[in-house]
């Protein structure tokens, strides 16, 4: 069947081929014409992991990250981060026997290469034309009765595609994180962060290692590295982010994880966002808070564990998560007054579905001065995933006494202290915790000015519900969010009533 054209339909659909032909004769198409094979296939090797030229593997791989070639061969659960389809970053995967032995970067081949692959598409693009000129010219027709022009949209979204200039680590992070994911940067992407992050200053030290404050795409990152005795909480945290949905604005965002080598010694690396206040500790010593800033920072905090808490039920779910070290330390505050949670080293899964709970491997046991009495005597069912849930609860009740005793109520406020700083010594044993908290049944004291306004002598009511000696009798994460969530309602409410009196 033939058709007739006018010069502006012509000129039209040849835009629209030079925009479509590109992307079908890239090298990528290796991974629709290979069939897949049972078990496993033999591989080309090029990167820093190979002991030898080959490696088997489930897939084969070749990768261009911002000009690093790398060759390898990927399990089964890493097929997906084949779709890796972002500026400066090429993949190619395929599935049969030394397929990616001979792949090069687009670009690199000769020019026979180039044409050779060109021409089939194009062939099957001219004879789609002939049937689809009609379907092309009655598309251009409705656009103009909507007072739109086909070419122009299309060179219109071209430009704006093109002026964007180069994507930072947050655009990048970005565009794997909408559907919800809480994992960072594709695996084959992960693998070569650590090797482009410059460190610029260390930030914080403890026994687990150290963070820093790196620059990675011209913007800063915190790199958290691991001492080799804490290997097990890197894997845990690794493992954690990289196979569940944990993106939420309360959660510490995470980028990558790396192991790399840094002056003859292998380094682990956990590279997150990087919150210049540092841990909400830090921002207690020299802050003193007004009393909305204070209820800010707990309903984060509860929204956040609320978000570990909960299970979600989908084809990409995520299993409840308990924390089982929180604490000041591992809460870092943002710029916009709200915290968010970290370090999941210490970290307990469990799917309903499965009845599974996963414990991990992790030797290393939380913060004594937060243990809740049933860790302390040694009563805490471990089998059952709600009593790391409670434990969590107390240790929330416990970060909320601290950032009350640093607001601001009847121009009195409190110096910063630990919970039990006046029972016990700055680094307490078990057995000194294990007296006070079980035996005696202490709790932090409240100071009087917080009964005298609103909004504290609510958060000081919800601090004794986390504190009940019996664990099946303390609040909920969810109920402890929605009480703080009403009260921000009703101040809300109060102070648009005091604005329609004025």
């Amino acid at each position: 069947m033939l058709c007739t054209w006018d010069l502006a339909t012509l000129l039209c659909f040849l835009d629209l081929l030079s925009t479509v032909a590109p992307a079908d004769h890239s090298p990528k198409s290796l991974s629709s014409t290979a069939v897949p094979q049972e078990g496993k296939v033999l591989c080309a090797c090029e990167n820093e992991e190979c002991v030898e030229p080959t490696c088997r593997g489930y897939t084969c791989f070749f990768t261009v990250v911002h000009g690093q070639l790398k060759k390898g061969c990927l399990e089964r659960e890493q097929k997906e981060q084949c779709k890796v389809d972002i500026p400066g970053v090429y993949t190619v995967c395929c599935f049969v026997d030394h397929c990616n032995a001979n792949v090069t970067e687009p670009g690199k081949k000769g020019q026979d290469s180039v044409l050779m692959l060109a021409g089939l598409p194009l062939l099957v693009l001219l004879v789609l034309s002939i049937p689809l000129c009609g379907l092309l010219y009655w598309l251009r027709t409705q656009h103009r009765r909507q007072g739109l022009n086909l070419c122009d949209t299309e060179k219109a979204i071209a430009l704006k595609a093109y002026s964007a200039g180069d994507p930072t680590y947050g655009d990048m992070f970005d565009e794997f994180c909408t559907s919800g994911s809480g994992t960072g940067l594709p695996y084959l992407v992960q693998r070569t962060v650590a090797r482009q992050i410059t460190l610029a200053e260390c930030v914080g030290k403890g026994r687990y290692g150290e963070v820093w404050r790196g620059t990675w795409m011209g913007e800063s990152v915190a790199v958290k590295i691991f001492s080799s005795r804490d290997e097990q909480s890197w894997f845990r945290e690794t493992e954690i982010y990289n196979t569940v949905q944990l993106r939420h604005e309360n959660i510490l965002r995470f980028i990558a994880s790396d192991m790399t080598s840094k002056n003859s010694s292998t380094q682990l690396w956990l590279i997150t966002h990087f919150h210049e206040l540092g841990s909400l500790y830090d921002v207690l010593q020299y802050s003193s808070l007004a009393p909305e800033s204070c209820l800010r920072m707990c309903t984060s905090v509860a929204s956040g564990l609320v978000h570990l808490h909960t299970e979600i039920f989908s084809n990409q779910g995520k299993p409840a998560i308990a924390h089982r070290d929180l604490k000041s330390r591992n809460i870092l505050v943002k710029k916009n007054g709200q915290c968010c949670i970290a370090d999941l080293g210490l970290a307990v899964m469990h799917s309903q579905n499965s009845d599974y709970l996963d414990v991990g491997t992790n030797p290393r046991v939380g913060t004594k001065r937060y243990m809740a009495p049933e860790v302390l005597d040694e009563s805490i069912r471990t089998d059952h995933f709600e009593s790391y849930k409670q434990t969590d609860i107390w240790a929330l009740g416990l970060v909320m006494w601290e950032i009350s005793r640093r607001t601001v109520v009847n121009g009195i406020v409190e110096e910063y202290r630990p919970p039990f700083f006046d029972a016990v010594p700055s680094d307490p044993s078990f057995e000194e915790m294990k007296k006070v908290v079980c035996v005696d049944q202490q709790r932090p004291s409240l100071h009087n000015r917080l009964h005298s306004h609103p909004i504290l002598s609510k958060i000081a009511k919800l601090m004794r519900e986390c504190w009940f000696q019996n664990p099946t009798a303390r609040v909920t994460a969810l109920r402890v969010r929605k009480t703080l969530a009403k009260l921000d309602q009703d101040r809300d409410h109060e102070l648009y009533k005091i604005k329609q009196d004025v």
